[in-house]
């Protein structure tokens, strides 16, 4: 079934190019958000590869009131506003609450449905009406076929900018477990699919401060899997210094070794990329 392109800036989404989503988990100190921006700006011109810049004003599902979750939606529009004005980096941006969607969309190129909402019809409706590209996040508690509901509200509402994104279901107790089977199913709704490989290698229930709270030796089989079964882009968190981050410590990559962590991921697209899967 052939995918529909969707255009986030200048990236064609959906074409034979692989992209790469990709910046720190939440939106923190200024300074340091500019300077992985720009680290992010040089690993796209040094590898070739399209990159849009990904952080989040707000982070509504921390587990404890202590811990943090963001600079709130006016700072966090501004500094991710200077990001893309200075870098020109294409911007996404999570929402939680449909009166976010407007003064996001704004600012931003890509709204990002979180997985846990990918259901709630006044958000994803929101998000649709503002024109701007929807990235919805598969939920971890549905089949990826099901996906296709979430999908067709935001149809229905006027907009066929979509990208739909996996990141493990549920399993267990704590753990997220990826089915390559779920590529192939996204895919058939019709729209670009990107494989968020950070998240899916973060331990739920453990604080993302504590080193158990992520399992980073699974990242590259994991990435290397998603790309070989013919995912068009890649999701992954990356930080100056992760232990350090004030959000998925634990799982988000370093940045300082992103390109050496994708560098592979090109020559295994390059391979498939003119492989039909049926």
């Amino acid at each position: 079934m052939s995918t529909k392109h969707v255009a986030v800036g200048e990236i064609d989404c959906g074409s034979n190019e692989l992209f790469l989503i990709a910046g720190p988990c939440v939106i923190e100190k200024e300074s340091m958000m500019l300077r992985t921006a720009e680290r992010l700006k040089g690993i796209s011109e040094e590898l070739g590869i399209s990159v849009i810049f990904k952080s989040s004003f707000s982070k509504d599902n921390r587990s404890s009131l202590e811990y943090y979750q963001g600079p709130g939606l006016d700072e966090g529009l501004r500094i991710l506003e200077r990001i893309k004005r200075e870098l020109e980096l294409p911007i996404l941006t999570d929402i939680h609450y449909p009166s976010q969607a407007a003064p996001a969309a704004e600012v931003v190129d890509v709204l990002q449905i979180p997985a846990y909402l990918c259901m709630q019809t006044e958000l994803v409706v929101a998000a649709a009406k503002t024109g701007s590209v929807v990235n919805l996040k598969h939920g971890q508690f549905i089949a990826p076929d099901n996906m296709v509901k979430p999908d067709r509200k935001i149809e229905s509402s006027g907009n066929d900018r979509i990208i739909l994104t996996e990141r493990g279901y549920t399993f267990g107790y704590n753990d997220l477990i990826v089915d390559p089977r779920s590529f192939m199913l996204l895919a058939q709704i019709g729209y670009p699919v990107v494989f968020d490989i950070t998240h899916t290698i973060r331990k739920y229930g453990i604080p993302s401060k504590d080193p158990r709270g992520g399992s980073r030796e699974f990242l590259s089989v994991l990435s290397r899997a998603g790309v070989a079964a013919g995912v068009d882009g890649v999701f992954i968190e990356a930080h100056p210094s992760p232990p350090d981050a004030l959000c998925d410590a634990a799982s988000q990559y370093y940045l300082d070794d992103l390109a050496d962590f994708v560098r592979p991921l090109l020559e295994i697209h390059d391979l498939v990329k003119n492989q039909t899967v049926h």
